[in-house]
């Protein structure tokens, strides 16, 4: 929630209005995406520079589509948790971005990715409590305004 939607929030009802359950639960939710993605981010450093000792878990060793995937989500996802973590509005598109890729890997192409349906869950999962926060959000805004 930006500090010009609460500021017009006091304005209009003439106190102090702090932010709903909904958009400080949407806040943590972030800063908690933000922890998971962080977390990826590392898990895709490590495979890059081959701390890991595995066939495919070092950059020279591996696929060029590996290659390309392992690289742009090494970049990609701790540069959207620094983004969620900040609740920047471009850090969602980042997350998407990143989500859209690993399913796309491991539900369209689990022959050359491997299969992980844990982790397509888990993107479905944030995708579905994301839209949930902002239909809420969304709602009681909404009933904040016909209230006055």
């Amino acid at each position: 929630m930006s500090e010009r939607t609460v500021n017009e929030r006091i304005v209009r009802s003439g106190g102090i209005v702090g932010p709903s359950v909904a958009e400080t639960g949407f806040v943590w939710f972030w800063r908690i995406i933000s922890i998971y993605c962080l977390m990826f981010g590392v898990l895709y450093w490590v495979r890059l520079i081959g701390v890991y000792d595995a066939p495919l878990w070092r950059f020279d060793r591996m696929p060029v589509y590996w290659q390309v995937t392992v690289s742009m989500l090494a970049v990609f996802y701790p540069f959207a948790a620094s983004g969620l973590w900040m609740l920047a509005s471009w850090a969602p598109v980042i997350w998407f971005i990143c989500a859209v890729t690993e399913v796309i890997m491991y539900a369209v192409y689990p022959d050359l990715f491997g299969q992980r349906f844990a982790v397509v869950a888990s993107h479905v999962c944030v995708a579905l409590i994301y839209v949930a926060f902002r239909v809420r959000i969304f709602t009681q805004k909404k009933e904040a305004e016909r209230q006055g």
